[in-house]
């Protein structure tokens, strides 16, 4: 198989991606997706770094390469036409735009009848103020998320409606969200690894403050997965349609799971340090096996 795993960055999971392909016979070509070009009037137009002769069969990505919304727009556009000539991509580009985008995770997950927060999602800063005024207040806070952000990156709790940033530094859209704090007062939630639509391993993040992202300070501690946050997390990443990710619980108080985020470029460096799944084994077992079914020789009968 002539396989590519773009990971433009990121280190520690891309040598572990790549100890994971090699474990099961294939040396993958690394290239970002920031060096393909499209190059008209003759042959194959679409230019894949370490590709001449052909397209690959199958392309892992870990990460797209950072850059204005006109590259970002370039690099799922190269995702889409591999996926067009038959290339096996994971994640899927059209599962990456419904994950990075927050307000249509939000909408799939509510489609699908999963349990999550209360959600808002507006273009103008009048609609967000009225509904902060009227769904939020001191000790009642709405969380404030980026439309496009991870980490925990640009978080904020909103109170009053003067708390609103100007439309300019939101991107002009509010992606508001009903805050659900614990009982309990600990900051704790929980980070689901789906892989092939099966809950491999979880874990409990515990911070600090209410922000308990790995990469903000979290800390991962070892979780034994209850049915129902296997069977949610399973619901959400099959509802939005992604090969693996990481998905992001709160507990209702009710004894059950609220669906946070979905997740289609997922770190796990913390995760693993808590659960025994070789999760880079997995995804590549998956990839792969996923690679091979797509060129499976059909049987034709006469």
């Amino acid at each position: 198989m002539r396989i590519g795993l773009a990971a433009d960055n990121g280190t520690w999971h891309k040598s572990h991606l790549l100890a994971g392909l090699r474990a099961l016979g294939v040396e993958p070509v690394l290239f970002s997706l920031a060096d393909v070009a499209v190059v008209t009037g003759g042959g194959e137009p679409l230019r894949v770094p370490g590709f001449s002769e052909a397209l690959p069969d199958g392309v892992l990505l870990r990460t797209i390469a950072g850059g204005t919304f006109e590259a970002t727009t370039m690099r799922l556009g190269v995702l889409h036409a591999l996926v067009a000539s038959g290339v096996t991509v994971w994640n899927h580009p059209l599962a990456i735009e419904r994950s990075v985008d927050k307000a249509a995770t939000s909408l799939l997950i509510a489609r699908a009848g999963l349990p999550t927060p209360q959600t808002w999602v507006f273009s103008k800063r009048e609609a967000a103020a009225d509904c902060v005024a009227r769904e939020a207040g001191p000790g009642r806070p709405l969380v404030l998320k980026p439309l496009f952000g991870s980490q925990g990156e640009g978080l904020m709790l909103i109170e009053q409606p003067e708390a609103l940033p100007d439309e300019a530094a939101v991107s002009r859209v509010y992606y508001l969200q009903r805050y659900v704090p614990r009982a309990d007062g600990l900051w704790r939630d929980y980070r689901v690894f789906v892989c092939e639509g099966r809950a491999i391993a979880g874990m409990i993040r515990e911070g600090d403050g209410w922000i308990t992202n790995v990469h903000r300070g979290g800390r991962p501690l070892a979780w034994a997965m209850p049915p129902r946050a296997v069977e949610l997390a399973e619901a959400a990443a099959a509802a939005v349609g992604v090969d693996y990710t990481g998905v992001d619980l709160v507990e209702d108080g009710e004894g059950g799971f609220l669906v946070l985020e979905v997740n289609s470029m997922p770190a796990w460096s913390g995760l693993q340090k808590v659960c025994e799944t070789d999760i880079a084994g997995a995804i590549c077992r998956g990839f792969l096996a996923a690679v091979r079914s797509a060129h499976r020789p059909r049987l034709v009968v006469a």
